[in-house]
């Protein structure tokens, strides 16, 4: 069990290292790379991606604090 949750911790980790990569900065950052940040884009507004983006790093954040946690319990 404790190798099955430190593999999940480990993908998790670079999912969340992806996702905190793609928020733009004061310079727009990656997420200028891949068309998330600036005015209109064919998604439906950058600020529309942006808030589902916040909302998938901090899913991702606390599924990986929460795994962490039990990874110290095991």
């Amino acid at each position: 069990m404790y190798t099955f949750l430190s593999v999940i911790q480990v993908i998790m980790s670079v999912i969340l290292i992806f996702l905190i990569l793609l928020h733009s900065g004061k310079d727009a950052g990656l997420s200028g790379a891949f068309g998330i940040g600036g005015g209109g884009s064919s998604l439906g507004g950058g600020s529309m991606v942006e808030r589902n983006l916040d909302r998938a790093t901090v899913f991702f954040a606390l599924l990986w604090v929460a795994n962490t946690f039990v990874l110290l319990k095991i």
